[in-house]
């Protein structure tokens, strides 16, 4: 097996990492934090006037590996469908750039990096973070890579809000978004999902308020969080047809309470595989900075967010979404015009839930293609 066949696509990758504000970057909640620790991962090539740049959000659980091979890994990375050449975002054509959150741990900053004052994982010492904290963290990755305009800046869910708030924060840095379901901020519901995903973790005894590195850590509390969390990204109908009532290994019902059903296989499953790969604080400081988020914040409105904003938008939503339902994207559609900005709705029919971002490559696709194309073709 030759390697383009082992590694297809954009082949193997590497992720590297920056520092950046050194002298401390002014977070929201009021704190000082730096140096601050991106990882990052690029694709393609940054062409010679230095405008066919993509910024790639992830969304809670991801990070920097967007696309590519890592050696040793047996999956590629996260967006690989959409990634790469000949794809939605066509490496042949644009320079793609993929950060990972502060706040997670997957290389840049987050309370499972060590604090260089102790020696030891930050834990609980780690500041509160905003998404807001989060972009402002970028924007020195963007100047070190020689970009001063974006072409697009683009994500799903939480990736989407990024991506949103690149675009409010910094318009003349952002000459288009493409937000994929998302919202503009947190329902009530949405942050009831989470709080009962935080205190899983946190009533987990092996949590230890936060100081449990170098142990076992909050095992149990962590896959109970994702396998809630894991319910609002799929859809009612997609669980039928998937699951059913069918049952795990056995024929009739075992009347105690082992595994009966596949679903329930299914959704431990997801958990222990969550446990495997991500840190339980992370989860806890990402989903606050996703409550906290509301795009409207120091605004009047969501309108007056957008005013005077000349990038151009495309807002695409999955009608069986309801962890992020499309009204809330609409709204933002609506929001953008009201300002006399100009926003392109899609809504997606798909039986996949809030994962159809991730799934549904083949619908996206030609939407996200035509949309770079007329970005590109119009006047800076």
């Amino acid at each position: 097996m030759t390697e383009n066949e082992q590694y297809p696509g954009l082949g193997l990758v590497e992720t590297s990492t920056i520092a950046v504000w050194k002298e401390g970057l002014l977070l929201e909640s009021g704190v000082t934090f730096g140096p601050i620790t991106l990882a990052y991962e690029t694709y393609g090539t940054l062409n010679e006037k230095k405008d066919n740049a993509i910024l790639v959000c992830h969304a809670l659980s991801g990070g920097a590996h967007a696309a590519g091979w890592l050696p040793g890994q047996r999956k590629p990375g996260w967006w690989d469908i959409m990634i790469g050449p000949g794809k939605a975002f066509d490496t042949d054509r644009y320079f793609v750039i993929s950060p990972n959150v502060i706040g997670s741990c997957y290389g840049s900053s987050g309370p499972s990096s060590i604090d260089p004052g102790t020696g030891k994982p930050y834990g609980p010492r780690f500041p509160v973070v905003t998404v807001n904290d989060m972009v402002k963290a970028e924007v020195p990755l963007l100047d070190h890579l020689g970009v001063e305009k974006l072409l697009c800046v683009t994500g799903g869910s939480m990736g989407g809000m990024l991506a949103l708030q690149w675009a409010v924060a910094y318009p003349r840095r952002v000459r288009s978004a493409i937000a994929i379901a998302t919202t503009h901020r947190h329902s009530p519901q949405q942050i009831a999902f989470n709080e009962v995903a935080r205190q899983s973790v946190m009533a987990d005894p092996a949590w230890n308020k936060g100081d449990y590195y170098g142990a076992e850590g909050p095992r149990l509390g962590l896959a109970v969080a994702r396998m809630v969390g894991h319910l609002t990204y799929l859809s009612d109908l997609g669980m039928e047809r998937k699951f059913g009532r069918r049952l795990r290994n056995r024929e009739r019902y075992g009347y105690d309470f082992s595994l009966d059903f596949e679903v329930e296989s299914y959704l431990r499953y997801q958990g222990q595989s969550f446990v495997e790969r991500f840190d339980a604080n992370s989860m806890l400081y990402i989903t606050k900075a996703l409550d906290y988020f509301d795009l409207a914040g120091g605004h009047e409105s969501l309108t007056d967010a957008f005013r005077g904003n000349h990038s151009l938008f495309l807002l695409i939503a999955f009608s069986s979404d309801w962890l992020y339902p499309p009204q809330q994207l609409k709204d933002v559609a609506k929001a953008i015009r009201r300002s006399g900005g100009e926003a392109t709705y899609y809504e997606i029919s798909s039986d996949y839930g809030h994962d159809a971002f991730l799934l549904e490559y083949q619908k996206q696709e030609p939407l996200v293609a035509s949309f770079l194309r007329r970005v590109q073709e119009a006047a800076p």
